[in-house]
């Protein structure tokens, strides 16, 4: 097979299927891995897909290998964070025993709840102290605070999450995708995201619609995984995953 009719291959995969491995397209191909890696160079050259570790994924989706400033997550689509958030809030039931995660949406779910009862665990300081000036009983685990999104990580942060059993966790993430799943930019976040929904008996991911289609550098779950808080769907080839809710 001509390069160029390889490339027309490659490009018709990758966007039909939105993100590609090198596994795949040299089985779809019928020819090397170092090929496949030289063809999708040129066609990351050309600007008609992003050449990712592994693979490659649509020019329509993002590769962030970089966390932000929490006050900056805060402030950006905040109004589909708030409806998400109230959504979220209400499942929340009486002597529930639930894990919050760090990060802006779960922040917000924190000024819409109302059950009394519940009691909490996060890795967030900012988490803790709201819910605590809320009258909420809620406990910090221990390990190494992280300076950008002022979570808890690390070693210590993975032992004493061993020793909890969620009835729910809320979650945040980076990304939603339905091959490369919910992502981070950091691995040490991911770690503990990943012990953490281990520990639930159920998640929830609040993602408003920027994430969705989005990937980042650290996969923590499979996409399926967890209940997948969002607003309304832009892209409806993920109308047909029965765990994604639309937050009206």
């Amino acid at each position: 097979m001509l390069a160029e009719e390889r490339f027309r291959e490659i490009q018709k995969y990758v966007e039909s299927h939105g993100t590609v491995t090198v596994q795949e397209l040299t089985d779809l191909l019928n020819t090397s891995e170092s090929t496949v890696r030289r063809d999708l160079t040129e066609l990351h050259k050309r600007g008609t897909l992003i050449k990712v570790h592994g693979g490659a994924t649509t020019v329509g989706t993002s590769v962030r290998t970089r966390d932000e400033e929490l006050s900056v997550r805060r402030d950006r689509n905040t109004e589909e964070k708030q409806k998400i958030a109230a959504y979220a809030a209400e499942l929340i039931e009486a002597d529930d025993f639930v894990y919050l995660d760090a990060g802006s949406s779960v922040d917000l779910l924190i000024d819409e709840l109302n059950e009394e009862s519940a009691v909490f665990v996060t890795n967030a300081i900012g988490h803790a102290q709201k819910l605590l000036k809320k009258g909420y009983e809620v406990l910090l685990i221990g390990g190494k605070l992280k300076g950008v999104t002022e979570a808890i990580v690390g070693a210590e942060a993975l032992e004493s999450l061993n020793r909890y059993n969620f009835t729910k966790g809320f979650f945040g993430t980076n990304g939603v995708h339905p091959q490369r799943g919910l992502t981070t930019p950091d691995s040490e976040e991911a770690l503990v995201k990943k012990k953490a929904m281990e520990r639930c008996a159920q998640c929830f991911v609040l993602a408003d619609s920027s994430k969705i289609g989005q990937i980042t550098s650290i996969t923590f779950s499979d996409m399926k995984e967890s209940e997948i808080l969002t607003t309304e769907l832009k892209d409806f080839s993920y109308k047909k995953y029965k765990n994604i809710v639309e937050v009206k």
